[in-house]
């Protein structure tokens, strides 16, 4: 394939992947090609004559990989957003060989002996403050990866690193099996009770996506599922949608994940005691913020306390509530979002179905881009001739005051049985000036329910948070201004990078951006002021709820890492012996399962580290009391310091001194407790 258009140089507009002409055939012709001329980089440079520098070999290695780069991150962003069974076959086969191929890198002994020697001179090496922080990133990488072990051991590290590749890219397409095969069927009126017309328009939506005309149907997909529970007065439905949601990965059949998490729990403790460290996750956390197990359930169990006692009182009024409905079923899980649903609407006088149609999808998007224009001086303009990779996706050139452009914004928004559920960020190309000024091209990917044809569609306010989290992590990427690739944009430890997503979720509920962008669908007249403050009022509502099911999932994976074999004997049965040593509420179940949780068991990235959510949490409560203190949530100063420390910076320093010259001091937990909402329950429980 002389011609494969993943190897060419790109003359589309943004230099963006040209979708329109690349074939799945191009991946694997691709992947060939772009590992073997990497392979010859990395050999040059293993292999020069002339003394290690940090031109000859730091720079030269963040030059390498040009090819591979732009096959990679074309091909994963696909497998991820619009993914088909012939893409899964080449992922479940490349995914080991990226993983040898980089294991060869690593492991190569010239090549780590001059970053070693580098490493072991930094101080003399006269570098700057970019140079010294990169330099240490590879040699800290190239350890933590294998490279000063002898013998044997090195060969084993590279068998369990492939073997781990393998494992995490059949966990992720076995939920999306599960994801994929499951439908709730609502055949006729009686089975509609209770919902809402937008919820009723989003099921005939997926209905018919499926083939089903004249039918409703309700996916496993967040933005389907979590209203169904809440508005369903069918609470067999709700039972069986429950479960079927809650049982993705652990249904004895081909898509069961329980022997896969076995086997990767006990790979990772192996890996880590190769390594020296006591097990896998004080190797995951001793380059993060926390830097050790008991300081992450430190902060874990002072949240579990006052969230489990907040819950417990919810519990309670839930209880008492439904029996003056005339419900006397004890509580279940599948009954609490129902519930808390008609509670809110008693107490703060909020339903969801009157709220939604003021989040309009489009006016959300452009509340999103409005904040960021006000804080950071950027401004988007939507360009319409792109090929993409799907009809849904949307993109937006990103431009600075001056006028000057500084990356590509895409949004992919709708949910569809070709994505894997959730949301997230990702680049098809990332920040860097090292070989020029590389501007970014960032996507946002979330599930939100398509409304059918001629329809506005429509958020919760639970969406248009996810909206402003996930655009936060875009600006992280977007704003980046380093000058390697190694630094760049949301590169950073994996405890600090919730920090600018969660922080951007603040400006959401500001008085200038609700006013002018939450407008109902049908009168455009915009959020009513009476209702804004109830909506406002309201945010600490089922906060013990919320916290409990997220706390106890953080706790179960730092645990699974902890004991590995014994948590691999049995993944379930662990799970549960832990959530009853907590003293999980019965009436709650973990935010993400074990068999499904993707976050720990697709890839490495939030293994024993999901506890980060809670720890950039404290920085971004901390963070935003300072617009709150100045009295301007758009306050100048400090927004011009928080773009060039924390949305700017990627990993060109430590966060705790990023977050520091941004804040002037490192935060305590007072203002998370405050803004969930549990002083109370912590001065009391």
């Amino acid at each position: 394939m002389s011609d494969n258009p993943l190897l060419a140089k790109w003359s589309t507009p943004f230099e963006i992947p040209p979708f329109g002409q690349i074939k799945t055939a191009h991946f694997n012709d691709g992947f060939d090609r772009a590992m073997v001329s990497n392979r010859a980089e990395i050999d040059a440079i293993a292999d020069n004559p002339d003394a290690p520098t940090f031109d000859n070999t730091i720079v030269e290695l963040e030059k390498s990989g040009d090819k591979l780069d732009k096959v990679a991150s074309t091909f994963f962003n696909l497998t991820g957003a619009n993914t088909n069974d012939a893409l899964q076959k080449i992922e479940r086969e490349i995914a080991p060989r990226l993983s040898r191929h980089s294991s060869a890198t690593v492991m190569n002994a010239r090549l780590f002996g001059r970053i070693k020697t580098l490493f072991d001179a930094i101080e003399s090496l006269a570098l700057g403050s970019e140079e010294s922080r990169v330099l240490s990133k590879y040699y800290e990488s190239f350890v933590r990866s294998g490279a000063a072990l002898t013998g044997n051991d090195r060969e084993r590290m590279s068998e369990i690193s492939a073997r781990l590749s393998e494992l995490g890219t059949q966990f992720s397409q076995n939920v999306l099996a599960d994801e994929k095969a499951y439908q709730l069927v609502l055949e006729d009126e009686s089975d509609l009770a209770g919902l809402p017309d937008f919820l009723i328009s989003a099921a005939r939506s997926a209905a018919q996506e499926r083939g089903l005309e004249g039918k409703h149907v309700i996916t496993l997909s967040r933005s389907l599922i979590e209203p169904f529970l809440q508005f369903s007065s069918r609470r067999d439905l709700r039972e069986t949608a429950f479960k079927a949601w809650t049982s993705r990965g652990e249904n004895g059949n081909d898509s069961d994940n329980r022997a896969i998490i076995s086997e990767i729990l006990q790979l990772r403790d192996e890996r880590a005691r190769l390594l020296g460290f006591d097990g896998f996750a004080h190797f995951k956390l001793d380059n993060q913020m926390a830097k050790t197990p008991d300081a992450v359930r430190d902060l874990l169990e002072n949240v579990w306390t006052p969230a489990k006692a907040r819950a417990e009182k919810e519990a309670v009024a839930l209880s008492d509530l439904a029996r003056g409905l005339g419900d006397n079923a004890q509580i279940a899980p599948w009954d609490w979002r129902y519930y808390s649903q008609k509670l809110r609407m008693r107490d703060h006088a909020l339903d969801e179905a009157e709220i939604k149609p003021y989040f309009q999808l489009d006016n959300m998007i452009e509340a999103a881009f409005a904040a960021a224009n006000r804080l950071f001086g950027v401004w988007f303009r939507e360009v319409t001739d792109l090929q993409l990779y799907h009809p849904d996706v949307r993109a937006w050139e990103v431009r600075d005051a001056a006028g000057h452009h500084v990356g590509l914004f895409l949004g992919d928004y709708f949910a569809r049985s070709s994505k894997r559920s959730g949301a997230w960020m990702s680049a098809f190309r990332s920040q860097e000036k090292l070989s020029g000024d590389i501007r970014p091209i960032i996507v946002n990917v979330m599930n939100f329910a398509k409304a059918p044809a001629g329809e506005p569609n429509l958020l919760t306010f639970d969406d248009a948070h996810t909206l402003f989290h996930e655009f936060g992590h875009a600006l992280h990427g977007l704003l980046s201004d380093v000058n390697y690739p190694l630094l760049s944009g949301t590169s950073v430890a994996r405890d600090f990078v919730e920090l600018p997503s969660q922080l951007f979720e603040h400006w959401l509920t500001t008085p200038e951006i609700l006013t002018k962008y939450a407008r109902h669908a049908r009168t455009g007249e915009p959020l009513p002021q009476v209702l804004m403050q109830r909506l406002l009022a309201a945010r600490t509502f089922n906060q013990g709820f919320s916290t409990v099911e997220y706390v106890s999932s953080a706790l179960v994976d730092l645990e699974m890492h902890l004991n590995a074999q014994e948590a691999a004997a049995d993944p379930l049965a662990f799970e549960a012996r832990t959530l009853d040593r907590i003293g999980m509420p019965k009436q709650i179940t973990m935010r993400h399962r074990s068999p499904h949780f993707m976050h720990i068991f697709s890839g490495d990235g939030y293994s024993s580290g999901y506890y980060s959510y809670l720890w950039s949490e404290v920085m971004d409560a901390d963070a935003f009391v300072a617009f709150e203190e100045a009295g301007d949530a758009f306050d100048a100063g400090l927004a011009s310091k928080l773009k060039q420390h924390i949305y700017s910076a990627g990993n060109s320093a430590d966060p705790a001194e990023l977050y520091t010259r941004f804040r002037g001091r490192m935060p305590a937990i007072d203002a998370l407790l405050e803004k969930r909402g549990l002083q109370s329950a912590a001065s009391t429980g």
